[in-house]
């Protein structure tokens, strides 16, 4: 797996959703403040927790018309192979039409413009925790991954995965038996099994024509010709990623951070 940028850089990647190209920008020192108060809050949470990983939730893109917060996960793994509490997620090469698996110190996955600094720690079940971890500190973390990146991907697409849709394999692959590295049709088999309920985004036929939020790394052809007349796409969310966990009873803690202060009573997903 690939590390993104080093942790104090001067100049950090920034990946986007929205289909721009990459470009270097400097890293100014209050932007780098904040994201160290940020990663320094996560870490002390952390290391509350004897678990060897759990699902971590940033607040990135703004997704509120759509009745999201949370906008991209991965998962915050204790004993790594690049460090200590190193998160492995998948991101969007340059708003291109491919991803790929990474490994990013905590001060970086809170270093990338994002919408607030709210964050939410889910710990898992032990069995699943400890699954998780064998995962993806090996290849296997590859296993169920998809390079093909599509930021509306179906949530049961076979060709398409985007970051959100990997999480979810990766939590699914993760219950699957572990004589072999899991495949993705079999992780999405499971979710099939479980119940799996995907969240439901509405996107205008002018928004399709105009762009916006969704552009050039969008396929809508994953999707029903229904779902395109519609406008309603069925997708993996992290809010639906929250939703599967508690339905599996697999939730061990969870912590968040919001406005500036933790709380106990969690906000909208």
């Amino acid at each position: 797996m690939k590390r993104l940028c080093l942790l104090l850089a001067l100049f950090i990647c920034q990946p986007s959703l929205a289909g721009t190209q990459c470009s270097e920008k400097t890293a100014n020192p209050q932007a780098l403040a904040t994201a160290s108060a940020s990663a320094q809050r996560i870490l002390k949470a952390l290391e509350k927790n004897n678990a060897q990983v759990a699902l971590l939730a940033r607040h990135g893109t703004d997704l509120k018309k759509y009745g999201l917060h949370y906008s991209h996960a991965g998962f915050i793994v204790r004993d790594h192979p690049d460090g200590r509490w190193t998160v492995v997620h998948l991101l969007n090469e340059c708003g291109s039409s491919r991803s790929n698996i990474y490994a990013q110190g905590l001060v970086n996955f809170f270093l990338d413009d994002l919408k607030s600094q709210d964050a939410r720690i889910v710990w898992l079940k032990p069995a699943l925790a400890e699954r998780l971890s064998k995962l993806l500190t090996t290849q296997a973390a590859t296993s169920v991954f998809d390079p093909d990146y599509n930021v509306i991907a179906r949530y049961d697409s076979r060709q398409y995965q985007n970051s959100t849709a990997w999480v979810l394999d990766m939590l699914s692959a993760a219950q699957l038996p572990a004589l072999n590295p899991p495949r993705r049709e079999n992780a999405q088999s499971l979710q099939k099994a479980q119940g799996f309920i995907p969240d439901v985004i509405h996107i205008d036929y002018s928004q399709r024509i105009l762009g916006g939020l969704f552009s050039a790394n969008t396929v809508f052809t994953d999707h029903s010709v229904g779902a395109r007349l519609s406008g309603e796409y069925k997708v993996v969310t992290v809010r639906s990623i929250f939703r599967y966990l508690d339905q599996l009873d697999a939730i061990e803690q969870q912590w968040e951070w919001r406005d500036g202060r933790e709380t106990n009573e969690f906000g909208p997903a």
